[in-house]
């Protein structure tokens, strides 16, 4: 069974950044997606970046594009998300989720299969 653990959530200030983890377990092949997803307070969950576990491709969506990096280290069975020049509309619940089977770049959440339980991030000043 596939399951999904993140850590890494805090607050900072404007500015700052901070590192999320995900880890992996339960896959039986190299076929799947991770996503990360936030939830803002009042808002809907949105997608926020996506990697392939086979050859790494990712994607971003626009509001973080150029501040968040997700990367893989397969080895630790992990996917990060590297988020710098936090501003306060990154703040929210960030979820990593998995879609297995066909790798597509989506960030669908109905397009996902698994999910973690979330971590806090909080930018204020």
């Amino acid at each position: 069974q596939v399951q999904l653990v993140e850590s890494g959530g805090g607050s900072v200030q404007p500015g700052e950044s901070l590192k999320l983890s995900c880890a992996t377990s339960g896959f039986t092949e190299d076929n799947y997606v991770i996503g990360w997803f936030r939830q803002a307070p009042g808002k809907e969950r949105e997608g926020v970046s996506c990697i392939w576990s086979s050859d790494g491709n990712t994607f971003y969506a626009d509001s973080v594009k150029g501040r968040f990096t997700i990367s893989r280290d397969k080895a630790k069975n992990t996917v990060y998300l590297q988020m710098n020049s936090l501003k306060p509309e990154d703040t929210g619940v960030y979820y990593c989720a998995a879609r297995v089977g066909v790798q597509i770049t989506t960030l669908r959440e109905h397009l996902y299969d698994y999910w973690g339980r979330g971590t806090q991030v909080t930018v204020s000043s």
